[in-house]
């Protein structure tokens, strides 16, 4: 599940849970939740605004809840639901690429599989330094990258070198590495820290007034092939009065 302020310019949706040990899984509650905050601040955009995403505790995101997969009953019933999941969640990577303003994931605890998607979906990501890692999870379980996660790893992590350790070795990483492989933007030593510097990133985007129209078409021509499994179209915008 998660909630939406907003403070001055800037929207903050934060995945909450029922504890700071709760992992922020995404099954359809959470991912219906998402979607339906995502769409409020596009509902809600004007020129300057921007967002921010972040959670509490240990966790920003553990990924799919796949607990509730397995509680399906039957080997058939599990993968019904976790293929229920991965296309209930290609909406919100979408949303988040079409998304009229400038976006930061402020990552304060592990992202694991879809929870780094999430963050990674984000145009910036800001995670800490002293806890926390970056985990993609898939080679590990035995599980397939949907079509899209791969796309947007393609698109947003520009070393192979640094593809091949996310997805094909599932290493671990944590803040310095992450910032050495371009994964985030900065790393800080606490969630407090990693919280102040999101929201002053954001302010500073928030302060261009840009028409986030525009932002979002250019946003999503630097990532062709993903918009195009996504299901997205690409147009050209034109906001300036003088043309």
């Amino acid at each position: 599940m998660c909630t939406l302020e907003k403070h001055g310019d800037v929207f903050v949706l934060t995945l909450t849970g029922s504890s700071d040990v709760d992992e922020h899984r995404f099954g359809p509650p959470a991912i219906d939740s998402i979607l339906s905050a995502i769409a409020k601040a596009k509902a809600e955009a004007t020129p300057g605004s921007a967002l921010i995403t972040t959670s509490h505790g240990k966790f920003f995101s553990n990924g799919f809840d796949l607990a509730w997969a397995q509680a399906a009953g039957s080997r058939t019933g599990a993968r019904e639901r976790l293929h229920y999941m991965v296309e209930s969640f290609r909406p919100v990577v979408a949303a988040m690429m079409d998304l009229p303003m400038p976006t930061v994931a402020a990552v304060n605890g592990h992202a694991a599989a879809a929870g780094l998607t999430l963050a990674l979906s984000h145009d910036y990501v800001i995670m800490r330094r002293d806890k926390g890692v970056l985990y993609m999870s898939e080679v590990d379980i035995g599980l397939t990258l949907p079509d899209y996660f791969a796309a947007l790893f393609r698109a947003k992590v520009g070393s192979a070198t640094a593809r091949r350790d996310v997805l094909l070795r599932a290493k671990k990483i944590k803040g310095e590495e992450a910032l050495r492989m371009g994964l985030v933007e900065a790393a800080y030593d606490s969630e407090e820290q990693v919280a102040e510097a999101s929201m002053r990133l954001a302010k500073q985007l928030a302060g261009r007034k840009w028409a986030g129209e525009v932002y979002a078409e250019i946003r999503k021509s630097l990532c062709p092939d993903l918009c195009g499994v996504l299901g997205l179209d690409m147009r050209a915008v034109v906001s300036n009065s003088k043309l």
